[in-house]
């Protein structure tokens, strides 16, 4: 049977490129997700400032809440106690422990991602003086020569550093050579600039031909259980601490979309199989007639369907690689991942990824060669010519599956899930909805097509009521060319707009109880303490509150309602009822929100059980553990809680440890007198800047918005991937007609009439197809909808919607009026007989 597989091929051209079009893209799309796991699970970051230390320690990026199974990442950076230094040290093995401190020292006019850090760690990177003398005196510094270069700074030149957040100038006593952004004080200077009795990391120097692993056990069996201990690619990581969760991100985005794209691929393939061996079944009749068996043709698709994908497979490698590596850019290039993070393809995305396309297209053949090998050769003549069979019991109970778990997935999202988090529940079962619909094909779009064909029918002519006619019986055999249309429409219409519909919310959220009108920033890293109480003297502002963000995790009570991301925090400055901070008070007061103080959103308070005047303990985004009291309870939006604590304690336990807004809220009336003062209060604090609330908005609403970048480059691959099986399956549905189409023009019609009557047809399909998909996004996007904003309905550009059904209505009438055309240039008897 393989030797007459191979035969067949040549024969069968057009089902069979179909098969193979869809395969490339398909391990494309699966490869180049496997490059994304594999380089979030990798996250290979060259050291560069720590490159000459064997082994690197420094604090877990990480933090176990008690009774809890998952360790919540802290978004700031873990320093290493001072006190561990001595216990490394008598470690055996270990030479020499140099500490490591850094803080933000930008140059003024410069990058504002400049470090600094104390002289006496240059060694580990190691970084050499070319001229000048190391800093001795706190107004000393040693720049690398590329700041120096960029700079024109000479030895003796003064620089202006922003340190603290204040403009600050430096003597240069020094250029050393190593890698660029780093700056290097005197230890004194360097130990005011940081975080007290702590280090950023530790570098660990050992002997020659020193046991590494030996040594890394030994300083955990020292230091327990609370430090990491990195050697080899990984101290890259300990000079970048957010790394980890560029890593998190990296893996969930692949895990997800590779999933869903799996899943696509194997659907398309599927779904194609299933069409070609549908226009065959006239063949396979033949084929049982004299004498084949069931085995014998199940073997001969299988050989057909292997001898299709493994080249695809192969050819499909190359741009799988191409696409892997694009995404990968656009993703560092808009601040998912960090790009200092060394892009990884290897085998195991190229293995997985040819694994997943062989394996959904010998399951598709096998589902496609059931019904052919099983059915009677009778029967199987008769449903060639008119197919009237809607599906098996198989298709039937999967399809009634994944319409139930659809069901289950929303009733989740509209019942429990609040907040970004109904994305969650929201995304699968768009893809539920969407295969169970298409498992069901004939059904659904039998009914559709009962419901439009009369308006359609009263308005056509006699080609539009052949048209008209013809698919109507047709229905189950046309299925097969409206289900890809659904699921381009479902899939693309329910995705984008639940990102319109999330960073919507998220904004009203924000801007509900907004009442700042303008917003100070700094565009060198951070503005100093001494600016909050300037801008509060300014004429004309009432209020003025500083602003920081972060992320904690609630240690006590146990049972808070926050994710395994942890609690977001708010950091603002205490204020009356007319503050300008963005809170809107149910009890309490923000006017004790000092020191170690907190208040809590109601829903959270009431169900932790914490009123005024109780206290809650909590470890902040550095890992600091600290104990605060309750003294408010506001109202966020559900679905959008946070902590809000002094602007100074959540400043104090961040890795900058600076405020990096300030909010102002004017006198009503006095909007010019404000801005005037702000404006020279700015002149007198270089790189402090006045922005408007749009801006703190936007800044509020940024990850949300890559986010929803993100989502829309992903599912813009996946749009572009059922767009290429709408035209697979249309012009190969179409191509297999040229027999139906020479009689027509045998019996008296011309080629304008057919053309007529299939630009009718595609109509139908187009609108049956447009009006599924409507169907499959609505059934997701309602209950989304209600879950993260006060509406039901979805929010977004209309623009988005009529964009999609008109490519969608393009697409199909393309892929049904071009290869049609090509096949009615050939004389009528010539189709009939090459049909045949």
């Amino acid at each position: 049977m393989m030797r007459l597989a191979v035969r067949t091929l040549r024969f069968r051209k057009g089902g069979f490129i179909a098969t193979f079009v869809a395969v490339v893209f398909g391990t494309a799309i699966v490869l180049a997700c496997g490059g994304l796991m594999e380089t979030g699970i990798r996250s290979n970051v060259n050291p560069e400032r720590l490159a000459a230390a064997p082994l690197v320690v420094t604090g877990k990026q990480s933090h176990l809440r008690p009774g809890a199974e998952d360790a919540t990442p802290l978004p700031e950076q873990v320093g290493v106690p001072s006190s561990m230094v001595a216990k490394i040290r008598s470690v055996e093995g270990v030479s020499e422990v140099v500490g490591n401190l850094d803080f933000p020292a930008p140059v003024l006019k410069g990058s504002p991602d400049g470090q600094g850090h104390a002289w006496a760690s240059a060694r580990l990177a190691p970084y050499q003086l070319r001229s000048g003398t190391p800093p001795r005196s706190r107004d000393e510094v040693v720049l690398d020569q590329t700041t120096a270069s960029g700079l024109g700074a000479k030895v003796g030149s003064r620089v202006s550093l922003v340190v603290g957040g204040e403009p600050t100038s430096f003597v240069v006593s020094g250029i050393a050579a190593g890698p660029a952004g780093h700056t290097f004080f005197s230890s004194e200077q360097a130990a005011s600039l940081s975080k007290p009795d702590q280090y950023a990391a530790l570098g660990v120097l050992v002997a020659p031909g020193t046991d590494l692993e030996a040594v890394k056990d030994g300083i955990k069996a020292a230091t327990g259980s609370t430090l990491s201990v990195h050697s080899g690619v990984d101290r890259g990581e300990a000079e970048h601490s957010d790394v980890g969760s560029f890593r998190e991100a990296m893996i969930a985005i692949a895990g997800s979309f590779g999933g869903i794209a799996t899943m696509t691929m194997m659907f398309v393939v599927a779904s194609t199989l299933a069409l070609s061996a549908q226009h065959r079944e006239r063949e396979f009749a033949l084929l049982r007639s004299i004498g084949t068996t069931p085995g014998q043709v199940r073997r001969m698709i299988l050989g057909e369907a292997l001898l299709v994908s493994l080249p695809a497979v192969a050819v499909g490698f190359l741009p799988g690689m191409w696409l892997g590596r694009f995404l990968f850019d656009q993703l560092s290039s808009h601040g998912v991942v960090s790009g200092l993070v060394e892009y990884s393809q290897g085998l195991i995305p190229f293995a997985a990824g040819a694994g997943a396309a062989v394996l959904a297209t010998v399951g598709a053949a096998l589902i496609a060669a059931r019904k052919s090998a099983k059915i009677r050769p009778v029967q199987a003549l008769l449903e060639a010519g008119l197919q009237r069979k809607w599906f098996g019991w198989v298709r039937l109970i999967f399809g009634m599956l994944f319409l139930g778990g659809g069901l289950a997935l929303v009733i989740v999202t509209a019942t429990v899930m609040t907040g970004p988090l109904a994305g969650a529940t929201a995304g699968p079962a768009i893809l539920c909805w969407a295969i169970g619909i298409a498992l069901l094909g004939p059904f659904w779009t039998k009914l559709v097509l009962a419901l439009i064909r009369w308006p359609l029918y009263a308005v056509s002519r006699v080609n539009g009521r052949l048209a008209i006619l013809n698919v109507t019986a047709r229905s189950v055999a046309m299925s097969a060319a409206v289900m890809p249309v659904m699921l381009a429409v479902g899939i693309s219409t329910a995705n984008l707009y639940m990102q319109t519909t999330q960073v919507n919310a998220a904004e009203k959220a924000f801007t509900k109880d907004l009442r700042a009108d303008a917003v100070l920033v700094s565009s060198a890293g951070g503005l100093a303490p001494s600016l909050l109480p300037a801008v509060q003297e300014v004429p004309g502002v009432a209020s003025a509150s500083a602003y920081v963000t972060s992320n904690g995790v609630i240690d006590e009570p146990r049972n808070a309602p926050f994710d395994e991301e942890g609690a977001p925090l708010q950091g603002v400055s205490a204020q009356g009822p007319d503050g300008a901070a963005p809170i809107r008070l149910t009890s309490g007061s923000l006017t004790q929100l000092t020191g170690s103080t907190v208040a809590l959103p109601d829903r959270v308070a009431e169900k932790i059980k914490r009123p005024v005047g109780s206290s809650i303990k909590m470890t902040m985004g550095d890992g600091a553990s600290v104990e605060l009291r309750v003294v408010a309870t506001f109202a966020p939006e559900r679905g959008y809680e946070s902590l809000v604590l002094p602007a100074d304690l959540v400043a104090a336990h961040t890795t900058d440890r600076l405020t990096q807004q300030i909010l102002v809220r004017f006198s009503p009336g006095a909007e010019t007198r404000a801005r005037d003062g702000l404006a020279a209060l700015t002149t007198a604090h270089p790189g402090v800047q006045v922005a408007d609330r749009d801006a703190l908005i936007a800044t509020n609403s940024e990850d949300m918005k890559t986010q929803a970048w993100v989502n829309y480059l992903l599912v813009g691959m996946l749009i572009a991937y059922t767009a290429v099986s709408v035209v697979n399956t249309l012009a190969s549905a179409t191509i297999r007609r040229r027999r139906e189409f020479g009689l027509q023009r045998l019996t008296g019609s011309t080629r304008a009439q057919v053309l007529r009557m299939l630009t009718t047809e595609g109509a139908l399909v187009a609108l049956a197809g447009i009006i599924l998909g409507t169907l499959v996004a609505l059934a997701t996007l309602i209950p989304f909808s209600n879950a993260v904003s006060t509406s039901a309905l979805p929010t977004g550009p209309i623009w988005i919607y009529f964009i999609i059904i008109g490519a969608a209505a393009l697409l199909t009438f393309t892929s049904i009026l071009v290869p049609a055309a090509s096949t009615l240039r050939a004389r009528p008897a010539e189709a009939v007989a090459r049909a045949d």
